[in-house]
């Protein structure tokens, strides 16, 4: 597939194109637009759902994090690879992931939605794009300084099984009503596929992201290093994406006008570069999180759950964009986050050093 420690696969650089196709089909179907897949922007709906934060901003239940995370879980069991693991710098995991969220929020997306605005025809991508490269080359400098995210150890089945067990209890909550979804409810509700269409391709695409490894962040990595499997299955995604955007109606190249997106070029390539070195250090983009939770890492799982908390408190605290553009509290917010980031990585790599 596309991992770095398998052989140069053809078919997994088709299935990440798939993956590309399926997310922009959930875009043809009603998601928000580049938006058919978003582990940052959908893991912030969520914190609204559960209302943890108030004022505007979409609170509403994404079946598509249940879908992809199940469909990771899926597929390790059909494979009978599932082992939970845990022990990695679960703190640090937490608190960068944080971060992460901030970041994505004022760029508007994760690295994964980058992919998909990529594909989609948004050239405010495009300036973020050597922003969330030099972020993740920043921590491959720190790596080879010495810096580690920890090593994650086999542990109890239950642990590993905590997130999918988490985002199917949320699920039950959906249906019984307790929490904002993919409905008639709401007077004016956030734009969203139909949660069975949502459900399903989702969990095709968790599958798929299980089966080829596939993240943003390592395909960043591989800029700065002799490999290419995930920057090819990066590109095949794009296409993917790019290709259904073309055949529903949906892609437009452009500055203005681009869904959920603002031109504030700057502090896209600033907001970018903190999602990249947080991704470092936190061991992998929001969408990858989100997989290797559902395959049992009890460590991403609490990545996740920081992403949640960094959601909230993005629009508790005024930080995330709209697209009108960047807000005072989120520039200060990506400045601090890089300071904290290389600060806190500086600090340990030292330390392994010496």
């Amino acid at each position: 597939m596309l991992r770095s420690d398998a052989p140069p696969s053809w078919p997994g650089i088709a299935l990440a194109g798939l993956v590309g196709g399926l997310a922009a089909l959930l875009v043809a179907l009603g998601n928000p637009g580049n938006m058919g897949i978003c582990g940052a922007c959908f893991l912030r709906d969520l914190a609204g759902a559960l209302g943890f934060f108030s004022g505007p901003g979409p609170k509403v239940f994404r079946p598509e994090i249940l879908g992809v995370m199940g469909g990771a879980l899926a597929w390790v069991l059909a494979r009978r690879r599932f082992a939970a693991r845990s022990g990695s710098h679960a703190v640090t995991r937490f608190f960068f992931g944080v971060w992460m969220a901030f970041g994505a929020l004022v760029f508007l997306g994760c690295p994964f939605r980058m992919l998909q605005r990529l594909g989609g025809g948004d050239a405010n991508a495009l300036v973020a794009l050597p922003g969330f490269v030099l972020g993740v080359g920043l921590g491959l400098a720190f790596e080879r300084r010495g810096y580690r995210v920890g090593k994650t150890e086999v542990v109890a089945p239950a642990v590993g099984l905590l997130g999918p067990f988490t985002a199917l209890l949320l699920l039950g909550l959906f249906l019984r009503g307790a929490l904002a979804g993919p409905g008639p409810g709401d007077a004016s509700p956030p734009a969203h596929a139909p949660w069975g269409a949502a459900l399903s391709i989702s969990l095709a695409a968790g599958a798929l992201l299980s089966a080829t490894g596939f993240c943003a962040v390592s395909g960043a990595r591989q800029v700065f290093q002799r490999r290419r499997r995930m920057l090819a299955g990066v590109a095949a995604l794009i296409a993917g994406y790019a290709a259904v955007s073309l055949a529903t109606g949906h892609w437009a190249w452009g500055f203005g006008g681009q869904p959920a997106a603002h031109t504030d070029g700057l502090w896209s390539f600033l907001a970018l570069g903190l999602v990249g070195l947080t991704g470092v250090l936190a061991g992998g983009c929001p969408v990858r999180q989100i997989v290797m939770a559902g395959e049992g890492n009890g460590d991403a799982f609490l990545t996740t759950a920081g992403l949640v908390v960094g959601g909230a408190l993005a629009h508790n605290w005024g930080i995330a964009s709209t697209g009108a553009g960047t807000t005072a509290a989120g520039r200060w917010a990506v400045l601090l986050g890089l300071a904290i980031s290389v600060g806190y990585a500086a600090w340990v790599s030292s330390r392994r050093r010496g």
